[in-house]
């Protein structure tokens, strides 16, 4: 069994952590990961109001009695988010701990710890996440260049963000974005984390709620069938290399070429409907990381985290430790 200070402080067996994911993070696959002994999260927006999220922990806690949180993605929106509300469900429902991303967590952090709730908040950059300390977040789960999602847009690889973060925080950090494998995990502990974020690998797992092209085409798929897009609105977004991302690459290249240009073949509701949903896997732009090119076979959450651990205390105990000489 690996302990670290995540594991001590936030209750949970093994350092592996399952971020929230717009789309995935529903009961089927948090409750798997919790019963697996690692920590999930619920989306909270992926929830169309505060009272169907209050309704899909309950739907958790009814296949698991492990912990497990709530992610709340923080963005400005066309549509308000009544983030009070959702806030509100959050600590009445008992939730013990929250994942935050996006814009600051500082609105919502007095209510949180008010009401005992530990805050992890995402970021892509160590300024950034001595903000997010400084403000008074509980840990940090910091998101290398490789990630699926919004790397930011410093382009710093997570073999040196994660140590650069490691050595200014003083909270525990999640190392997040690269990360599918025991020798990922191993890593990343080696660099000072205290856990592991990963989300492309638990993508292509058996509780995960998307078709079985999407899981397939994940385990298909290489280290260089991603592509960065939207870098010229400065919110760069590494996605799967498909039809849509890179008519998309096409578009934004021309000068002139606004959002509006990319609006139809950029939408989130587009990509979860034809891909993630129908498997259609070239009709919508959908989400994944580099860590596309470790992922070999679709598992069962607990034999990913299992295999992990243990593939992790055989590196640390038996390869590691046989390097040293005395």
């Amino acid at each position: 069994m690996i302990r670290t200070r995540f594991t001590e402080e936030f209750g949970v067996e093994h350092p592996i952590v399952c971020g929230g994911m717009t789309g995935l993070g529903t009961a089927p696959l948090i409750s798997a990961v919790a019963n697996a002994g690692a920590l999930g999260f619920l989306t909270a927006l992926t929830q169309p109001t505060p009272e169907d999220l209050v309704r899909e922990i309950e739907r958790t806690r009814e296949l698991t009695d492990r912990p497990f949180g709530v992610n709340l993605t923080i963005l400005p929106t066309i549509k308000p988010v009544p983030y009070a509300e959702y806030r509100a469900a959050i600590v009445e429902a008992g939730i013990r701990v929250v994942e935050t991303a996006g814009s600051s967590p500082a609105d919502h952090l007095p209510d949180f710890h008010a009401a005992g709730v530990k805050v992890i908040h995402k970021a892509t950059s160590v300024r950034h996440a001595l903000s997010a300390e400084r403000k008074g977040v509980d840990a940090i789960s910091i998101d290398g260049f490789e990630c699926a999602g919004h790397p930011g847009e410093d382009d710093v690889p997570g073999l040196i963000l994660i140590p650069a973060a490691t050595r200014r925080l003083s909270v525990p950090v999640i190392a997040s974005g690269g990360i599918a494998t025991a020798q990922g995990l191993v890593a990343a502990l080696a660099l000072g984390a205290d856990a592991v974020n990963m989300g492309t690998r638990f993508v292509a797992s058996a509780e995960a709620p998307v078709h079985e092209n999407v899981k397939q085409q994940i385990v298909a798929n290489d280290e260089r069938d991603t592509v960065l897009v939207f870098r010229r609105f400065r919110n760069t977004a590494r996605v799967v290399r498909n039809a849509v991302s890179e008519r998309i690459l096409e578009i934004t290249a021309r000068e002139d070429a606004t959002f509006d240009d990319i609006a139809d073949l950029a939408s989130g509701v587009r990509g979860r409907a034809n891909v993630l949903a129908e498997g259609r896997m070239e009709d919508g732009l959908w989400w994944a990381g580099q860590t596309q090119g470790l992922i070999d076979e679709v598992l069962e959450c607990r034999a990913i985290v299992e295999g992990i651990v243990a593939e992790a205390e055989e590196i640390i105990a038996e390869r590691l430790a046989g390097l040293v000489a005395h």
